[in-house]
């Protein structure tokens, strides 16, 4: 990485991560040390330190309140932030909804809904899965008729990732028909306060709230909340799903989990020895952090060729697919370095400082099973791959 950079981008991502290692409130940054439960307001409180300094949304135009950075430079702040360990920066708002706002919005959508994005201010979900239609979105059956100056919205969306924070959702919905699935989706802002919004929780096996079920019935949404044009959702989404797999590869997490996979691997004692001085282990070690490098070696090519442009199409989907198996590799050497006190994991039975480590990495284990599965698996990833990319 050092031979590709420039100086400029060395200082920058330099900047980044020693403004992380002073201005991360100690409290989060143990959070996310030991894979403790952060709040809505743990992360607010880290977004708007950002904000203060000019970073949140850095990658928007500067019209919008961003820093126009070229997709490179966000790249590396987010990896140095991650790698310095600070919280994950949710993207709902930040990376999904309000590059969709600034690019196809209307001026009073954009007035309304870009400041508080970046000041933290509102929190927003993803309306896409449904019950029927995760990584095969065109099969969505979420309703939304017009009627006066509303639309009113039936339907249920579910594995919507903290739903049960956001003061806001973009959502898709059907507000008409057309010849292919992906004709006559409409794309929305709905307030999560509105009558007839339901958010459910959904527990998931590392013990968490991270995910829900959200069912709207006969809930109005201002026509005014229409994004774009009626019915030319399909194009919106596609947008988005570029900015979504751009930053999935989160190769700076993967440094990270690493780094703490290493200093647990060097306190484990097995044999009369370190664990990451036995040979298996050792060479497991060094072929994932290869791995990293490699994935890293790809984004600075894919990110760096040009003055402005984002990967996409089959480039973004290959940093989906790597970023997350080499997350989940990780988390199998965790579990495997904690051994026997990673083993009997249940959250509300874990008080001891002593066995937070253990617990943090497995609950990471447990959690990152999902990691191949949102944001469209990699199975639907590869038959993209190699239907646009290869033709077959």
């Amino acid at each position: 990485m050092e031979m590709v950079l420039s100086e400029d981008l060395r200082r920058f991502r330099d900047e980044v991560a020693a403004f992380c290692r002073a201005a991360l409130p100690a409290d989060i940054r143990r959070k996310v040390a030991l894979n403790l439960t952060l709040a809505r307001e743990d992360h607010a409180r880290w977004q708007k330190i950002l904000h203060a300094r000019g970073w949140m949304g850095g990658h928007w135009p500067a019209a919008h309140g961003g820093r126009d950075w070229r997709p490179l430079q966000r790249w590396l702040f987010e990896q140095a932030l991650a790698e310095e360990g600070a919280p994950w920066l949710i993207p709902m708002g930040v990376a999904y909804v309000g590059p969709v706002l600034y690019t196809f919005g209307s001026e009073a959508q954009k007035a309304r809904f870009l400041p508080p994005i970046l000041s933290a201010d509102h929190f927003w979900a993803q309306g896409y899965s449904e019950p029927n239609a995760g990584s095969d979105l065109a099969g969505l059956t979420t309703r939304a008729v017009r009627r006066g100056d509303a639309y009113v919205l039936n339907g249920q969306k579910t594995w919507t990732t903290y739903a049960h924070w956001a003061d806001w959702m973009f959502c898709l919905a059907r507000t008409g028909a057309g010849g292919r699935p992906q004709d006559g989706v409409s794309f929305l802002l709905v307030d999560m306060r509105a009558p007839g919004v339901t958010v459910r929780p959904i527990p998931t096996m590392d013990g968490k709230h991270h995910v829900n079920e959200v069912f709207f019935d006969d809930v109005r949404v201002p026509a005014e909340n229409l994004v774009g044009e009626e019915g030319r959702a399909w194009a919106y989404a596609k947008f988005l799903l570029v900015q979504e797999r751009l930053i999935s590869a989160e190769t700076g997490r993967a440094r990270h989990l690493l780094a703490r996979l290493r200093e647990a691997a060097g306190a484990v004692m097995e044999g009369g020895a370190p664990l990451a001085r036995h040979d298996a282990f050792a060479r497991r070690l060094a072929e994932v952090e290869i791995d990293i490098r490699a994935l890293e070696a790809v984004c600075l090519r894919l990110l760096g060729r040009t003055a402005g442009a984002v990967p996409t199409g089959v480039e973004a989907n290959l940093l989906k697919i790597r970023g997350t198996e080499i997350a989940q590799a990780i988390t199998e050497l965790m579990v495997r370095a904690m051994a026997r006190r990673g083993l009997p994991f249940d959250p509300a039975a874990f008080a001891p400082e002593g066995t937070a480590d253990a617990v943090g990495m497995a609950g990471e284990f447990l959690h990152l099973r999902a990691a191949t599965i949102y944001g469209g698996s990699n199975e639907i990833q590869r038959g993209i791959i190699a239907k646009q990319g290869l033709g077959l």
